[in-house]
């Protein structure tokens, strides 16, 4: 199962680096979630259905206060798991997520990113709520408790380890790299799985897969298949 995933993610263009070798929609799902599912012109991959709905409770890093999947019910939500001393995947993401939302324009009013960190021992909401507002306003550091992130990452097949060690250089995390995006009523719709290594996201096709998530219905292949043709 895990050697078809690698195929699959392989072929998608992710190279299995070990800081992507836990693509961990993967090791959970199974290749047969992915299987079969239209991409639009922007990488994604369709999930409606295969992937449970928005749903947690966690501490929003700028404010401290606690939030849960109800307070972003009518805005499309990207969702991510990182921490802030990661080296590459997670400033590259986050970086080419800012230049999604450029790309947006108006319609990234209607766009929240979650940036859910798996290290809250070093990120605490003070590192968390600086980290994420260096790279863009649309952007927002999620924090929990190890049970609430172990639960939210297991609900979403999402790998997530933490090695600590008093040796920064020994501190050893390891994580998924997969862009979850629900629509408006907290749905899955897709998962962007290459960001972080794309060198040159086709940013205009992106912003138009989450734009056409507020208009279209979970299943309907008509806007894929339109962009497809």
């Amino acid at each position: 199962m895990i050697r078809a995933l690698a195929a699959l993610l392989l072929a998608a263009g992710l190279a299995l680096t070990p800081a992507f070798a836990a693509n961990a929609f993967a090791a959970n799902s199974g290749p047969e979630a992915l299987s079969g599912v239209p991409l639009g012109k922007g990488g994604v991959v369709e999930v409606s259905g295969l992937v449970p709905p928005l749903d947690f409770t966690m501490t929003e890093a700028e404010t401290g206060k606690t939030v849960t999947a109800r307070d972003f019910r009518g805005r499309t939500v990207l969702l991510y798991f990182g921490y802030t001393n990661c080296p590459d995947v997670c400033p590259d993401t986050l970086y080419k997520l800012h230049m999604l939302f450029r790309a947006l324009g108006p319609a990234a009013k209607k766009v929240v990113f979650l940036f859910v960190t798996i290290d809250p021992k070093r990120d605490t909401d003070a590192v968390l709520a600086k980290y994420v507002a260096l790279f863009d306003s649309h952007f927002l550091g999620l924090r929990g408790t190890p049970d609430q992130i172990y639960r939210l990452t297991r609900r979403y097949r999402v790998v997530a380890s933490v090695h600590p060690s008093p040796d920064p250089q020994k501190y050893q995390v390891v994580h998924s790299a997969l862009v979850y995006v629900f629509d408006p009523k907290g749905r899955a719709r897709f998962i962007i799985p290459d960001l972080g290594l794309t060198r040159h996201p086709d940013y205009k096709a992106l912003a138009a897969d989450i734009e056409a998530v507020t208009r279209s219905k979970p299943g309907s292949l008509a806007g894929w298949l339109a962009r497809l043709g």
